[in-house]
């Protein structure tokens, strides 16, 4: 990786080296969001399109981004295979340069982590989709809170915010929000090389007021 690459390029690169698999919705999305009464959603950094499809057959609404165009290509694949292509809008979106119209009850950033995102990027995405939330809908972030415990030496120059973090960078409208959780957990995963470990991960859900 050099410092040219572009985010496109990276993700580009990321998906080409691996099969294609939608692979199951992240679990953490599927606790909070499945007694929901489905309405529009808007997944950001939908990768091949595992949430989305997952909100998709619950009957969401799904405007779903990502800035890989091989990624969003697989995704297309992985909708018509389940007859879901009308209920999602596939948009490619470099999200610190541009970012979907419109706004949404579900704004959803699952893990919006990238190695080639310039400082304070996430932050102003974050923000972004803040303002994408529709009076009474909900913003759901779940980010990574640790590095895993079978990696002996982390990158020292990666921080990892913390909820309280992403609040205080979300530019909330004051009195017009409600923290319905703000949560740290540690989850059991295995590893690459099929490591028994733990991550700890947080998850903050928001409502805007109506």
């Amino acid at each position: 990786m050099t410092e040219t690459t572009t985010a496109q390029q990276f993700w580009d690169t990321f998906y080409d080296d691996r099969d294609s698999a939608a692979g199951k919705p992240n679990a953490l999305l599927v606790r909070e969001v499945a007694s929901l009464t489905p309405g529009t959603a808007l997944d950001l950094g939908c990768a091949e399109g595992a949430d989305a499809l997952w909100l998709a057959e619950l009957g969401w609404q799904v405007t779903a981004a990502d800035v890989s165009a091989t990624a969003l290509r697989r995704a297309e694949t992985h909708a018509a295979a389940k007859g879901l292509t009308g209920r999602i809008d596939w948009q490619r979106h470099d999200l610190a340069r541009s970012f979907p119209a419109g706004v949404f009850d579900l704004v959803s950033a699952q893990f919006l982590h990238s190695p080639v995102a310039a400082s304070g990027e996430r932050e102003n995405i974050l923000a972004r989709a803040a303002k994408a939330v529709a009076p009474g809908g909900l913003l759901l972030v779940v980010g990574h809170a640790g590095w895993p415990s079978w990696l002996r030496e982390p990158p020292a120059d990666v921080h990892l915010p913390t909820t309280a973090e992403v609040l205080g960078s979300l530019d909330l409208e004051p009195g017009r929000w409600q923290v319905e959780l703000e949560e740290l957990l540690e989850r059991e995963l295995t590893g690459p090389e099929g490591e028994s470990g733990v991550r700890k991960d947080n998850v903050l859900r928001i409502r805007r007021a109506r």
